[in-house]
């Protein structure tokens, strides 16, 4: 039977490709989203400065089984405990701090790390001119040195930690790998700790065997000595200790691959069973006179099964490259946008490529074989009788499909609407109750169709004349055949407006909220590690300036029963904070915010089983306890949930440890030039720093706003790109199997204008229908998510989002429908007539 299926695949050419095209890109865009867990579940960072040992131990990076943001340095006795493992050759300290090179007042390189000259020889570089370092002197790297023009016994100015010094250059240092790495400076052991202002401690410990000793067995052995004060990092991944923070990343690429893969398997398994199914329905006739020349129902369900099984092996083989270049594509977006370091690797391996093969290859056989059992089961002359129109589609296992993705679509948008509140997880129940809606009313769709063009039966006949009646009597008729075009609209429609207006009414409500939030006209900010602290006194004393705060952002943990979660800290000046930052129905004195403190909202207080005077125990992003007094509480606002805390006590425990912004607030009546030119001045003096108003720090909180927007875009379209592919492969099937009614109305005396005419109406038709059913599916995202955010039922965002999608469906059908009727008309009616689809 299998080899009659493939001899007669010449006739069936178009239900062929439409089904590969779906096998294939379905399987390509779920092995993408794979590669993307998979990259997340790894987080591997080849080493760049660390390339030369195969052993780095560093900081533990966890805190509660939750990463931290912020570098956490190793103590001085880890260093004792790692040289004391049998089998270590040698134990290096490495430390990094920002150290920039300053000329005529301006930075050389932002961005460059002072080192401690004992990690050089771990690293890349290999000093070619002068000598190792010793108190006041520096060993710049050749890039430096070019861009700086300072060479041996020349004399250097370094802003670091904040406060400009001058150093003798003592030797340059000459990278000897072909891959560029951040620009460095090395000092000697003794004073790389004392401008990092590191107590002692070090951010990692370079470790190479002793002569014979098996690199996995020391690494089992160096683990099992440091458990729970510091992470042993091997192979691919010693690049992270290099990158502080970095694998607090990992959640986010991990949930956005579940969240749009589970989204992707859905719609693939959908698309590739509604294109399966229709080219099975237009092969009624041929399994009928199967049927009728005493072809046994095992005999074609074997059939059905066997070509399908050898379709969606080839189109998944095929798929595992474009699935590759799919997953790099997406991953792109993520580097490209500041998601994830660009230094973490891209990781696609045989499980993302099973499971995306596995999701097309089940979707193909359980739509064969749900498809088919009609065709398989039904008496020869029964099928003969009906192979021609197929009316009959209602079975209780499509029902109840239809009603559990309904149901639990309905469920979601109920949930989100009335548990879920606004936060990061808000998205997780909303965006994913318009597509498992939109698959239940497409299962619906033959019924449904049906009902809706009865009801637009009068108003179609009294606009479009002959063509219209002939459109109504095929859409009555055959309404299996329409709703198998109308079914990928609705979820395109669906998915389309929900996503887009879910993140427009993100994007407008967040930004509102920001601009509301921050009272500053002007921020401060520095590329060299931050402002010492006699910044904000040379600021404040500026005339016209109202309140000047310094601001340091990180991500800690609250200890308090039932939290549970990571919360944004905000380092601020007590004198200050209140004129650039919005904080409404104060209770207690953010004056008293100073020392061990904390202020937090109304709402976070309750939450956390605190009042004024209490302790709130905390942990900061480099996992040091704390247990600061609650000074004050405010109002709260859902967007913007944060802890204020005294920013000379949170900057300590972030990776560059210093303020990197300035607040600074006018007076009502200022004269804003004097006071841009003032903060100019100051600016001057501080190397490194960049001044911006308050427009530009609006749009900069908006620019960060988008860096997941824009990658969220990219795999939606991906998604929505698929299901418009299922849009056309469909029409263009229908169309092409209808070539032999075209050519039979033709020679019955209908024109071809007629015949177009006929099909613009049906077009017209499955563009009402699918945009009705695709917009309530949508409403099922939209409404809830803003009803929560925004506190509407109507989103944010402009009206054309939703204008552009249903356009991009119209053109979607009337082009896959219209072109392809008009060039096969071009046949003479007498052989469309007799010709097979």
């Amino acid at each position: 039977m299998l080899l009659l299926a493939l001899r007669t695949l010449k006739f069936r050419k178009a239900g062929f490709i439409a089904t590969f095209v779906a096998m294939f890109l379905g399987a390509a865009i779920v092995m993408a989203c794979g590669g993307l867990m998979e990259t997340g579940v790894r987080m591997a960072a080849p080493p760049q400065r660390l390339v030369g040992v195969p052993i780095v131990v560093t900081g533990q990076q966890t805190y509660d089984d939750t990463v931290l943001t912020e570098r956490n340095r190793i103590d001085p006795s880890v260093l004792d405990t790692v040289r004391a493992v049998p089998g270590v050759g040698s134990a290096i300290t490495d430390l990094s701090f920002p150290a920039t090179v300053v000329v005529g007042g301006k930075a050389v390189d932002a961005g460059s790390k002072g080192h401690n000259w004992s990690s050089a020889g771990l690293t890349p570089f290999t000093l070619t001119q002068g000598v190792a370092p010793g108190n006041g002197q520096v060993v710049l790297d050749a890039k430096l040195s070019a861009d700086s023009g300072a060479g041996v016994g020349s004399s250097v100015q370094l802003t670091v930690h904040g406060a400009a010094r001058t150093f003798t250059v003592s030797g340059i240092a000459h990278q000897t790998t072909g891959e560029t790495i951040q620009p460095s400076l090395f000092f000697s052991d003794a004073q790389a700790q004392q401008l990092a202002g590191s107590e002692g401690k070090f951010d990692s410990i370079a470790v190479r065997p002793a002569a014979g000793v098996d690199v996995a067995t020391l690494e089992q052995a160096v683990s099992s000595a440091v458990s729970g004060k510091a992470m042993v990092l091997t192979g691919e991944r010693r690049g992270l200790a290099d990158l502080p923070g970095t694998l607090s990343s990992r959640q986010t690429v991990i949930i956005l691959a579940a969240i749009f893969g589970s989204w992707a398997v859905l719609i693939v398994m959908f698309g590739v069973a509604s294109t399966l199914g229709l080219s099975l329905q237009q092969r009624a006739h041929e399994m009928a006179l199967l049927r009728a020349i005493g072809t046994t129902s095992r005999q074609v369900r074997r059939m059905i099964l066997g070509e399908t099984a050898v379709l969606s092996v080839l189109a998944t083989a095929l798929a595992v490259a474009p699935g590759l270049v799919a997953g790099k594509l997406l991953y792109g977006q993520l580097t490209g946008n500041g998601v994830v370091s660009k230094e973490i690797i891209f990781h696609e391996g045989w499980i993302p490529i099973t499971v995306g093969a596995f999701a097309a290859i089940a979707a193909a056989m359980g739509a064969a074989l749900f498809a088919g059992r009609k065709a398989a089961k039904t008496e020869p002359v029964a099928a003969l009788a009906e192979s021609t129109l197929q009316t009959k589609w209602l079975t209780t296992t499509r029902l109840l499909l239809a009603l559990f993705f309904m149901l639990n679509g309905v469920t979601l948008s109920v949930v989100t609407a009335t548990v879920m509140t606004d936060g990061p997880t808000l998205a997780s129940t909303a965006g994913p109750a318009s597509v498992l809606f939109a698959i239940g009313v497409a299962l619906l769709a033959p019924g449904i169709t049906k009902a809706i063009v009865v009801a637009l039966r009068r108003p179609v006949r009294a606009f479009s004349g002959l063509s219209g009646y002939m459109a109504l009597r095929n859409a009555t008729t055959n309404n299996v055949r329409m709703a198998g075009a109308v079914a990928p609209i609705i979820l395109l429609i669906g998915i389309a407006n929900g996503t887009l207006y879910m993140q427009a009414t993100e994007d407008t409500v967040s930004a509102k909220s920001y601009e509301n939030n921050v009272l500053a006209d002007y921020v401060l900010d520095s590329s060299t590690g931050g402002f010492a602290p006699g910044v904000v006194g040379s600021v404040r004393s500026i005339p016209g300036v109202s309140g000047v705060s310094e601001l340091v952002s990180s991500i800690g943990f609250v200890d308090a029963a039932g939290s549970g979660n990571t919360m944004d800290l905000r380092g601020v000046s007590a004198n200050g904070v209140q004129q650039t930052i919005a904080l409404d129905s104060l209770n207690g004195s953010i004056g008293d915010l100073k020392g061990n403190t904390v202020a937090l909202s109304d709402k976070q207080a309750k939450d956390f089983g605190v009042r004024i005077g209490d302790n709130l125990k905390i942990h900061f992003g480099d996992g040091t306890a704390a247990d600061p007094k609650v000074v004050a509480t405010y109002a709260d606002n859902p967007q913007e949930q944060y802890l204020l805390l005294p920013s000379d006590v949170l900057a300590p425990h972030t990776t560059t440890g210093l303020p990197t912004k300035i607040l600074v607030k006018a007076d009502g009546s200022a004269d804003h030039t004097r006071i841009q030119s003032h903060l100019d001045g100051v600016a001057a003096t501080v190397p490194g720093t960049a001044i911006a108003d308050r427009s530009t720090l609006t749009s900069s909180n908006n620019q960060i706003q988008q860096i997941l927007v824009s990658s969220n875009y990219t795999i939606v379209a991906m998604i929505v790109g698929y299901a418009a592919i299922t849009v056309i492969n469909s029409l263009v099937a229908v169309t092409r199997k209808r070539r032999g009614e075209f050519g039979l109305q033709r020679l019955t005396g209908s024109t071809k204008a007629q015949v177009l005419g006929m099909l613009s109406v049906e077009g017209a038709l499955v563009a009402v229908i699918a945009t009705i059913l695709g917009t309530i599916s949508s409403a099922t995202t939209i409404v809830p998510y803003s009803l929560v955010k925004a506190d509407s039922i109507l989103p944010k965002g402009s009206i054309g989002i939703y204008l552009a999608i249903t356009g991009g469906a119209l053109a979607l059908i009337f082009g896959a429908t219209l072109f392809p009727s008009w060039r096969g008309m071009r046949t003479p009616p007498i052989e469309a007539a007799r010709s097979p689809a």
